[in-house]
């Protein structure tokens, strides 16, 4: 039995229908509609958001389209459909990634930009290392080797006892592989492997009475939390080296064209290990105590992963080859770090490879590979088949696009500028701790509805200036925003990666809400209070 749980509910008839875990988690179900809810007091909420949102969503579009505002009328437009969308997006009256949709043709009819470079976005790079990715998760799952490697972490020695070791454990992997390999690739190619995980726990939960035989797995806080520290942890993860993470890139070339500094990658590393240190730990304690696990630990997991591992006996060639697909996709994706950490990041080496094994293009030749290798080579079968491919989560695909294509828009439109200069004209800022506040909290903001990259490109321009006008040197307030751009928790939009765990089903809206401001409140204190601290100690700029 469990030694600590919560086992309020747990009772329950005998003919009760017993909730199939492995096809409820990893069935592939992500958002729900009004008529898959129950009847709970959490379900109840839900129904009752969702129907706000039918009218609140076109009310508070309608209402600031048309204020009396000195402001360009695309720039209007387009903040009042980014309004509506965001309570779309909150609310959930339709599923999250048809939201979207919805705005981007409302920006498209409403003349804001033409069709061809609004929908540009959709063939981006990003794009396709989500489709790659993803058809690498889905044969991760259909041949087991998600489960191979869940059982693998959770047999660690005293990992797999406690639900506490296992998704600080989990977080910790998540964080290193995202220093150095793409944010959006990692939570994809990990995010079967946390659902692996859950999984277990679930059914562990299940067979010792500590839930109802007709749970829902996807509403257990061990979840949510589980998974918000896979998408959590690679943004923190992916904040360690200049090449973590696309902002990251960005703020450091805009900041080295306008000032004439360059942040070498060991200095970026040394001034950012403290902040990820930190930040890391805030992120353990914020997701246990918000989401806190019905368990803390479960006696005879042990038992339990070793009969497990013992069924699945030696690997298949499926799983062989999912596995070599995989290491080749994750070797294609590390090349380019390799090399800039040999030559620099600014020699033609470095630009030659990144530029012909881009992220997207990488991921595409890892799951091309799926359809090669062959399982059985007399009767032409491979790893995996279209149909099987065809599964993956095509909505948040969509999610992710609508959210470059309104970053696209607040940068060409000029409005992200407009509210950067009008909030620093009604605030008055002078002071280099005010701008750098200012610059984090902006690019915090930004980053909320758009993408972490527009959040860099869009904030950083606008802080240099403002502190060049000021007298105050714009390198910690430049820096702070570049960091502060990776700080989008809240919503699914916010960042790829909280869209790809979004998409399990396992996060409710209302929880990645309270414990991603939870997190960027306290992220955002971090980064305003450590890095004039980092760039003095390091020596950046000197």
């Amino acid at each position: 039995m469990a030694s600590t749980a919560e086992h309020e509910g747990a009772a329950a008839p005998s003919d009760v229908p017993r909730t199939d875990v492995d096809k409820a988690l990893l069935g592939g179900s992500t958002y729900r509609s009004l008529s898959e809810l129950g009847s709970g007091a959490e379900e109840r909420f839900e129904k009752g958001r969702r129907l706000v949102g039918w009218f609140l969503a076109p009310l508070v579009s309608l209402v600031f389209g048309f204020l009396p505002l000195d402001m360009p009328g695309d720039q209007q437009t387009l903040a009042a459909v980014l309004l509506g969308v965001v309570v779309l997006w909150i609310c959930e009256p339709i599923p999250i990634p048809i939201g979207g949709l919805v705005g981007v043709a409302a920006i498209v009819v409403l003349g804001v930009a033409p069709g061809d470079d609004v929908l540009a976005p959709f063939g981006s790079t990003t794009i396709f290392t989500f489709i790659g990715a993803f058809i690498l998760a889905q044969a991760m799952l259909k041949h087991g080797v998600a489960q191979r490697v869940a059982y693998f972490v959770l047999g660690l020695p005293g990992v797999g006892r406690s639900t506490f070791r296992t998704i600080v454990a989990f977080g910790v992997i998540t964080c290193a592989l995202s220093a150095f390999i793409s944010n959006t690739a990692t939570v994809a190619m990990l995010m079967p492997t946390a659902l692996g995980i859950l999984a277990v726990i679930a059914k562990l939960m299940q067979a010792q009475g500590v839930v109802r035989p007709d749970f829902d797995p996807m509403r257990l806080r061990v979840g949510t939390a589980l998974m918000l520290m896979l998408a959590y942890g690679a943004s923190v993860g992916g904040l360690l080296t200049p090449v973590g993470s696309p902002p990251n890139l960005i703020g450091r070339g805009l900041i080295e064209e306008a000032t004439g500094e360059r942040i070498s990658f060991g200095q970026w590393m040394l001034a950012a290990l403290p902040i990820c240190l930190i930040m890391f730990v805030v992120l353990a304690v914020v997701l246990i105590l918000v989401n806190r696990p019905e368990i803390r630990r479960i006696d005879g997991v042990e038992e339990f992963i070793r009969e497990r591992r013992a069924e699945q006996g030696p690997m298949s060639r499926a799983e062989k080859n999912t596995v070599i697909a995989f290491g080749i996709t994750v070797t294609l994706w590390l090349v380019p770090a390799v090399v800039g950490l040999v030559s620099g990041t600014d020699s033609s080496a470095y630009a030659t490879v990144s530029d012909r094994l881009d992220e997207g293009v990488a991921a595409v030749i890892g799951a091309a590979l799926l359809f090669i290798l062959p399982v059985n080579w007399s009767k032409q079968e491979a790893t995996l088949t279209w149909k099987d491919a065809a599964k993956i989560d095509w909505g948040t695909i969509l999610l992710f696009g609508t959210g470059i294509i309104f970053g696209a828009m607040l940068s060409a439109t000029g409005l992200a500028e407009t509210i950067g200069n009008g909030a620093s004209d009604a605030l008055g800022i002078t002071s280099a701790f005010a701008i750098t506040a200012f610059a984090v909290i902006l690019a915090v903001l930004i980053s909320e509805t758009t993408s972490n990259t527009a959040s860099a490109a869009v904030v950083v321009p606008i802080i240099i200036p403002l502190a060049a006008a000021a007298g105050v040197d714009p390198l910690v307030p430049a820096l702070a925003a570049t960091f502060a751009a990776s700080l989008g928790f809240m919503l699914p939009v916010s960042t790829p990666q909280n869209a790809i765990v979004y998409g399990t089903g396992c996060v409710p809206m209302t929880k990645m809400i309270r414990s991603g401001i939870t997190f960027d409140l306290i992220g955002a204190a971090v980064i305003i209070a450590l890095m004039p601290l980092m760039v003095s100690l390091t020596g950046i700029g000197s």
